[in-house]
């Protein structure tokens, strides 16, 4: 089975060919770093032009890196939802044009669902496991128990952790995008221990009772320091050693919420493998902590490569191929969805848990 993915979901542009022998037979990315590196962020007008000026080609670059035409593929699926509903809608009618044209199957992709079923394709990881799924724009701990079917144990209740990062990297004046820019300041720090002395930054909820995480507290901490810190130009050092102290922070934060969670799944699901996907799974200091944590629990690790944790569309494409074998096939007049949460029936949280 060969199904072509495509997502445009946010800033970047992908088409991929996957195969269902967990074969990645082309995959292509466009960034759009300098569309929107001027202003600090994603321009959701600004990022669907790029999609409708770019996504053709990729499509023919999938195409001709796998050595296939049209009339190889078994489906053609297409990222959805949820995100920036202007570019969702570039793809989505890509794809269900190619689907049409060529009388194939047309999938509807949950952008979150490929992101929580990456680990499948890379790892071969089976159902049930213990899912942080970390972005820009989400920030949740799930159970995956089969393809579609996802039990949400915890939300953040404001920023995203991803957004976190982005923030605070912009307040230090650090180049979009943020969160990377921001690891390497933080590889940079000489004296860790001194670092995290010297920037006491909290850790809210932990300590607390559930799995939901908060992290508005930490990003307004992070402000009030860089204004503490001389005006100017900040220094180079100061910059390293807060992004450092903002890392571990992070990490414990992270750590904390996902302990009450691996005793609430341990306790319905038995022992099984502890995964970290999304955008913000790259970062190695986070990546680092939860692989401590699943060792101390006795649990597997798994984190896809790096280059499948930020958006691509190889996760979509296989996507596609899982819910196409489950006999999953969508209709062309299927509607595009800027929210989409995996667990509908979860229980509504307050700020932004109403959306997750």
């Amino acid at each position: 089975m060969i199904v072509l993915g495509i997502e445009t979901s946010c800033d970047e542009t992908a088409a991929a060919i996957v195969c269902s022998e967990r074969g990645i037979l082309s995959n292509h990315v466009l960034s759009q770093l300098k569309e929107h590196e001027a202003f600090g962020g994603v321009v959701p007008e600004i990022a669907a032009r790029a999609h409708l000026d770019h996504l053709d080609t990729l499509i023919q670059a999938a195409l001709m890196d796998a050595e296939l035409s049209f009339d190889d593929l078994d489906g053609v699926a297409a990222t959805t939802g949820p995100g920036l509903i202007g570019g969702v809608m570039v793809g989505m009618m890509a794809g269900k044009a190619i689907a049409a044209a060529r009388g194939l199957p047309f999938i509807s992709v949950n952008h979150l669902e490929a992101h929580v079923l990456t680990p499948r394709l890379t790892d071969k990881t089976a159902f049930p496991y213990l899912i942080l799924l970390v972005s820009g724009g989400h920030t949740q701990i799930l159970v995956a128990e089969d393809v579609g079917i996802y039990k949400r144990m915890g939300t953040t209740l404001d920023d995203a952790l991803g957004e976190c990062f982005d923030k605070s990297a912009k307040l230090m004046g650090l180049p979009y995008p943020g969160g990377p820019n921001l690891e390497k300041m933080a590889a940079g720090c000489k004296d860790p221990s001194a670092a995290i002395g010297k920037y006491n930054l909290p850790a809210p909820m932990v300590g607390r009772a559930g799995c939901d995480f908060s992290f508005s507290g930490l990003k307004t901490a992070m402000r009030q320091y860089v204004e503490k810190l001389p005006p100017g130009d900040l220094i180079p050092e100061d910059i390293a050693d807060l992004s450092y102290a903002f890392e571990q922070k992070a990490s414990r934060i992270v750590s904390d919420r996902l302990k009450h969670a691996i005793i609430d799944f341990k306790k319905s699901y038995g022992n099984g493998p502890l995964v970290i996907s999304g955008g913000v799974a790259a970062n190695k200091a986070l990546r680092s902590a939860l692989k401590s944590l699943a060792n101390q629990e006795d649990m597997e690790f798994v984190a896809p490569p790096l280059g499948l944790c930020s958006d691509n569309g190889a996760m979509i494409a296989w996507t596609g191929i899982e819910k196409l074998k489950a006999g999953h096939v969508d209709s062309l007049d299927c509607a595009a969805r800027p929210r989409w949460p995996l667990d509908p029936g979860a229980e509504k949280k307050i700020g932004a848990g109403v959306k997750a």
